[in-house]
């Protein structure tokens, strides 16, 4: 689909000067809409399998859309430096590649034996990585919004600009329903468990398997 907008193998017609405002609302409009539906798989399954408090599925979350963040920066400093060449290269299927992989070791995660509270330190930094690479790699999903902020940033003329422009479109889809959702399934999966010490094994295990086949479903895309 990174295609849609593309013509014959160059860049498309574009006006020669786009706002940074222009690109944040289109930013906001994918995070109000596509946004949710792609990632609410991933992290409200990932919420409900890891059980943890109100304050980690905020944590999460927002680790989460700072992995957004900072792909759609990259993305559109590597647009401004390559042209292009990067639409067409997540055109074939890239971003499929790193979804099915930050799927499955979120999945790999949540298999791992549960951190003593006295290791909080470095388990709850480990805890904030499958958010972050999920966000970060969902960026990577190929939609018509992520093909028109590319081809601003090809035509941008540089690696800085490209760098604004993404950076000014990750801050508007972060203005995403997800940031209420998910810490309401963080919610439910408590209530959940409530009372029920053997159900969160099943949940985290279940979580588990779900991200894992949802990981592999996207690999198996790749073929």
């Amino acid at each position: 689909m990174l295609d849609v907008i593309m013509s014959g193998g160059t860049a498309p017609l574009l006006p020669e000067t786009i706002s940074l405002f222009s690109v944040w609302l289109l930013g906001v409009s994918m995070g109000l809409t596509a946004c949710t539906v792609t990632c609410l798989p991933f992290m409200g399954t990932w919420v409900l399998g890891r059980g943890g408090s109100n304050r980690e599925a905020l944590f999460d979350t927002g680790v989460f859309v700072l992995g957004r963040i900072t792909a759609y920066s990259l993305l559109g400093g590597l647009a401004g430096a390559l042209g292009v060449w990067l639409t067409h290269a997540l055109s074939g299927g890239v971003g499929n590649a790193f979804i099915g992989a930050a799927s499955l070791g979120a999945g790999i995660w949540l298999l791992l034996p549960a951190r003593r509270k006295a290791a909080c330190g470095a388990a709850q930094r480990g805890a904030g990585a499958p958010p972050f690479l999920l966000g970060f790699s969902l960026s990577m999903t190929p939609c018509a919004p992520l093909a028109s902020l590319l081809a601003v940033c090809a035509l941008s003329g540089g690696t800085l600009s490209g760098v604004g422009y993404g950076l000014s479109f990750g801050l508007g889809a972060a203005l995403t329903p997800l940031l209420v959702i998910v810490p309401l399934l963080s919610l439910f999966g408590r209530n959940l468990r409530e009372g029920r010490q053997w159900l969160g094994k099943w949940l985290r295990w279940g979580a588990a398997v779900v991200l894992i086949a949802i990981g592999l479903r996207r690999l198996i895309m790749l073929f």
